[in-house]
């Protein structure tokens, strides 16, 4: 069957096989052909994107002071080769590697003529991405100790942008830094949880359970608004910023979710094995780390990834507490009566940022769950 023999297949099978999907697909297709057409005719002709150029200081770090910028960049290196090295973890540097990286240059060329100032710092940190990747392929042991590297590379960022003070972090850096922390934080503390609630001790298994239902139980601005009002409450003497109350506050809420796609994952491991491994004589922290974790966590990798996804997502929560994320920042500039009437620009800007780091984690995910259940019987 030839190339277009099969193309001819394809759409009969999937887009004209019963009338029905025939209707359906003659009136979806010109329906989003003509959405995509509007689309783009008003982003090339009609919309000014002058502002959102002008505007990125504010949207990427917010309140940050303008002298302290190169801060930023070298953070924004840091986390770039974090995730270059997260990527050679999944994928390899073939054609896949090669259309992503024309991408993210074709974009950056776009980006050079509203922000020419910019380019070279923009060019230097997707230069990190990609030489951590190619780096990760050729060097397993750093793949291999992916997680202490991304807890190191954590302190390193905090560290590098303390003499600015928590207070002025905002914008997408503000996003950014409250989705990896959180996110590195509450795996571990979901593993101790789902542990917990299995345990043989009632009073830690009782303790456990009511957390998790109770987090569960409630709406994550409501945990994030109570820790930062409890915290003054509790520690008068010890000032704590307003960006750690609401990092734990988000910690707390999605540990308890992770919590869950873990035991999960501990209930689908066979007890065949858990009885194989007990027989060998290996202790029940052994038997945890070796045997039951491993297996357990390939499994929760999905709901891990989405627990990743809502955090970034509902990031834009901690403006109940005064912080100014990305959402908060581009409200911040439609407040400007000069950019009143770009609120279409602004917005469509923000939306393609958030769906575009979205899609990235989501795509490295699923070929990180592939690269997993290779090799594993069904």
């Amino acid at each position: 069957m030839s190339p277009m023999q099969k193309k001819i297949r394809w759409l009969h099978v999937n887009l004209f096989a019963k009338p029905a999907d025939a209707l359906l697909t003659l009136v979806v297709v010109p329906l989003l052909l003509w959405a995509v057409w509007a689309f783009l005719s008003w982003a090339l002709t009609a919309a000014d994107w002058s502002v959102v150029f002008n505007s990125l200081k504010v949207l990427m770090t917010g309140t940050f002071p303008s002298s302290k910028l190169w801060l930023v960049w070298i953070v924004a290196g840091m986390i770039a080769a974090l995730a270059g090295l997260a990527t050679s973890a999944s994928i390899p540097f073939g054609r896949t590697a090669a259309v992503i990286a024309v991408l993210c240059y074709l974009v950056l060329v776009l980006a050079i003529f509203g922000a020419a100032h910019i380019a070279p710092q923009a060019l230097l940190v997707l230069a990190a991405f990609h030489a951590a990747w190619l780096i990760g392929l050729r060097v397993p042991v750093l793949r291999e100790n992916l997680a202490p590297i991304a807890f190191g590379t954590l302190i390193a960022v905090l560290v590098i942008l303390s003499p600015v003070g928590p207070s002025n972090w905002g914008g997408l850096l503000l996003s950014i830094l409250i989705t990896l922390t959180a996110a590195l934080l509450t795996i571990p503390l979901g593993i101790l949880l789902a542990f917990g609630r299995q345990s043989k001790i009632a009073s830690l298994r009782a303790l456990c359970t009511g957390y998790i239902e109770v987090m569960r139980s409630v709406p994550l601005i409501l945990v994030v608004f109570c820790i930062w009002v409890a915290f003054p409450l509790v520690l008068p003497k010890f000032p704590i910023p307003d960006v750690v109350r609401g990092l734990i506050g988000f910690t707390l809420f999605y540990s308890a979710y992770a919590a869950e796609f873990i035991r999960s994952g501990l209930q689908s491991v066979a007890k065949g094995q858990t009885e194989a491994a007990e027989s060998l004589g290996l202790s029940d922290f052994d038997l945890k780390r070796i045997v039951i974790l491993p297996q357990a966590l390939r499994v929760a990798v999905p709901g891990l990834v989405g627990n990743i996804l809502d955090i970034f997502n509902y990031a834009p929560l901690v403006f109940i507490i005064g912080l100014t994320d990305f959402l908060r920042a581009g409200q911040m500039i439609l407040a400007n009566p000069e950019n009143s009437a770009r609120t279409y620009e602004i917005y469509v800007f923000m939306f393609l940022t958030y769906f575009v780091v979205g899609s990235i984690i989501t795509f490295q995910a699923r070929r990180l769950e592939q690269k997993l259940n290779k090799g594993v019987r069904k």
